[in-house]
């Protein structure tokens, strides 16, 4: 009996080990809606297209969900939270109240990975792990079906055939879209081609090698070889168009908590002579001796980090991706294996070698690999930062003017807000010196919206699928809005635009987009309640301003916010409440120069008015963004316009802002 039971057991734990990564042969799997790519934006789209009825696949091509959101980008792209809306934003406030906040922007890996994983159990949502798509098959523009090969043991015998109505493609690959026959680009534009002027070739000052660093192996003879890393290409003319990646990497998690540390220990293959280079980069700054002169090193909740790279030889692997947006699976795992080896082999460079200063080994042997983080592989996050491969030529192509506001779509259902940037691409020999090429950093603009003919094919080409993270943009123009928050923003409106597309018999592009443009607006969570009420200084007709305060046009919550000095009079915001109920308030701070000790507020609800005192002190500002909300209370608030938050600059120490105000209705 023991022996059976012992039996079914084992038989019970070999089913469970390889549920995750099976692919069974026999019948089709049938559903509405198949998403490929179990990222962040993935994850999105799936829960909100099963939020509304329709029955979904979620298919992962390795073992990790999440994609970078849990692969170590803790440091959250943002730009401008105004541009994060729907379940992108209610993601962060989920982090939020994880920590303790409201809305919280840098995280860990497995928090972000808990709460990705909480929208799937929410929605009764399996993933299908470590199954990648090897064809699709098409009946004129529509895509039937796809065929999954096991990623781990691929065998035709295991394929798995897949069946839908409609096709998501939520990976940072666009394998799907490739393989439904959809246009796509790869590599920089050149700025004639769509009338540009910062794509193509770039040669800038940001993340660059100073002058004097000689690129040869003995230094001054050119017949001697070029070092590691160091390119014999020639420099192009400004803004020529060519088919090389900006440079991938991997945001690296660490820890300095000695109880949950892994040592950073020297990676097998490792080979000093990749690190010349910077060897010599070193020795031309010996006045540079911290951490943060050579990685962005920013620092996550309980003693962790996600480390990015920063100046001319860092955690980029310059020059060494090329071929990944194009290349088979066998090759891509290679690339990876080379990225993982160059940076663990980078870590070690720098708390081993004797051409690093002391301080700076002694600063780097404090850290290690978290023992809590990616225990599944080792300490080591299984997603490479592929900021960039493929990129869809679909109905619409964002471009540099819809970026600087200078071509405005009407179809929007996203924004984006983060500077056009571009990582380096090539580092090269200019004359006689080693100089990194590729990275643009433009900024300055607000948030603008993205065309939803960006997220679909042109028609000819498919009619059911829609692309959300490969989406239609040139080189630059991606640069701004390839961030994390705006795929899971992107994705959602993908899902909704299926569900319209299934529900109304059309094409992806055929759909009604003042429909979606609304139903994002009333139903940001796909749950039916009501949605909080946002009112902004720009909004005229909710906001009223006395007295002498400026406009500042960057740096706020959405497109601007007003500021004033001591004594200049106050700003009302005044929301349209649709129902009476209890609700959340809050206030958004910007950073502003100077900024008084003490702002005095006042809340009407009804016939009650509260006057309170904010201490600049307590406004924290945490990650890459402009301010933060602060939470004044809450509030019984009737139905109408009888309830308003003043914000005042009366007796004020210095500069007082009034930007937003966030109602947000208690849950019943």
């Amino acid at each position: 009996m023991r022996k059976r039971i012992a039996i079914a057991h084992f038989a019970c734990l070999f089913a469970f080990l390889f549920a995750g990564f099976r692919s069974v042969a026999g019948a089709p799997v049938q559903a509405d809606v198949c998403i490929y790519g179990a990222t962040s934006a993935g994850v999105i789209a799936a829960y909100t297209a099963k939020k509304m009825g329709k029955t979904v696949v979620l298919i992962e091509p390795g073992g990790h969900l999440g994609g970078m959101t849990t692969g170590g980008l803790g440091y959250t792209d943002i730009g401008n939270k105004y541009a994060i809306t729907g379940l992108s934003r209610d993601f962060y406030r989920r982090i939020g109240k994880h920590y303790g906040k409201f809305e919280q922007w840098t995280f860990e890996p497995k928090v972000a990975k808990q709460y990705l994983q909480q929208y799937l159990d929410e929605a009764g949502i399996k993933v299908i792990y470590r199954s990648r798509v090897i064809s699709a098959s098409k009946s004129g523009a529509e895509v039937k079906s796809i065929v999954l090969e096991n990623s781990i043991k691929p065998d035709s015998k295991t394929n798995q055939t897949i069946s839908a109505k409609m096709f998501l493609d939520c990976t940072y690959e666009g394998d799907l879209m490739a393989k439904a026959g959809v246009s796509y680009a790869v590599g920089r534009e050149a700025n004639s081609d769509y009338n540009e002027t910062i794509n193509g070739v770039q040669l800038m000052k940001g993340h660059q090698l100073p002058d004097g660093i000689d690129p040869y192996k003995i230094e001054g003879k050119p017949e001697s070889g070029l070092l590691w890393g160091v390119s014999p290409a020639t420099l192009e003319p400004n803004g020529t168009g060519d088919k090389k990646v900006q440079a991938y990497n991997y945001r690296i998690c660490l820890t300095s908590d000695p109880a949950n540390m892994v040592p950073i220990t020297k990676p097998e293959g490792y080979d000093p002579t990749h690190f010349e280079l910077l060897a010599r980069l070193i020795a031309k700054q010996p006045e540079r001796k911290t951490l943060n002169d050579y990685f962005i090193w920013s620092k996550m909740p309980n003693n962790k980090t996600d480390i990015n790279n920063r100046n001319g030889f860092s955690t980029d692997m310059i020059g060494m991706n090329y071929e990944y947006p194009d290349a088979d699976y066998r090759k891509r795992e290679a690339i990876i294996k080379s990225h993982e080896a160059y940076t663990k082999g980078l870590l070690y460079f720098f708390g081993h070698d004797t051409r690093v200063p002391m301080e700076l080994r002694e600063a780097m042997l404090k850290w290690g690999y978290p023992k809590d983080e990616y225990v599944e592989t080792g300490n080591w996050s299984p997603q490479l930062y592929v900021r960039e491969a493929r990129r869809m030529v679909g109905s619409y192509v964002m471009t540099q003017a819809n970026c600087e506001g200078k071509e405005v779509v009407k179809d929007g259902v996203g924004m984006a807000a983060y500077t056009m940037d571009s990582h380096n691409i090539q580092r090269i020999v200019v004359n006689g010196m080693a100089k990194n090429e590729g990275n643009v950093e433009i900024g300055g603009f607000g948030p603008y919206p993205i065309a939803y003919g960006s997220l679909v094919p042109k028609e000819k080409e498919c009619t059911n699928l829609l692309v959300p993270v490969c989406l239609s943009a040139t080189h630059i123009a991606y640069g701004s809005i390839r961030m994390e928050p705006v795929f899971m923003v992107l994705a959602q409106s993908s899902a909704i635009a299926a569900v319209m597309a299934i529900d109304s018999k059309k094409s992806v592009q055929q759909i009604d987009i003042t429909k979606l443009q609304a139903k994002l607006k009333a139903d940001p969570l796909v749950n039916g309640k009501t949605p909080e009420i946002l009112v902004d200084n720009e909004d005229s007709k909710h906001v009223s301003v006395k007295g002498n305060w400026e406009q500042v046009k960057k740096g706020g919550y959405g497109p601007s916010f007003l500021a004033s000095e001591a004594n200049s009079g106050s700003v009302t915001f005044t929301p349209e409440v649709p129902f009476a109920g209890s609700y959340q308030v809050y206030v958004y701070f910007p950073k502003v120069a100077k900024p008084a000790s003490e702002i005095k507020l006042s809340v009407k609800a009804g016939n009650e008015i509260k006057n309170i005192s904010v201490l600049e002190k307590d406004i924290v500002v945490e990650g890459q963004t402009s301010g933060e909300w602060y939470h004044v209370g809450k509030f019984n608030l009737s139905k109408g316009n009888d309830s308003s938050v003043n914000i005042s600059s009366e007796g004020a120490s210095g500069a007082v802002a009034a930007d937003a105000v966030l109602f947000v209705p208690e849950s019943k």
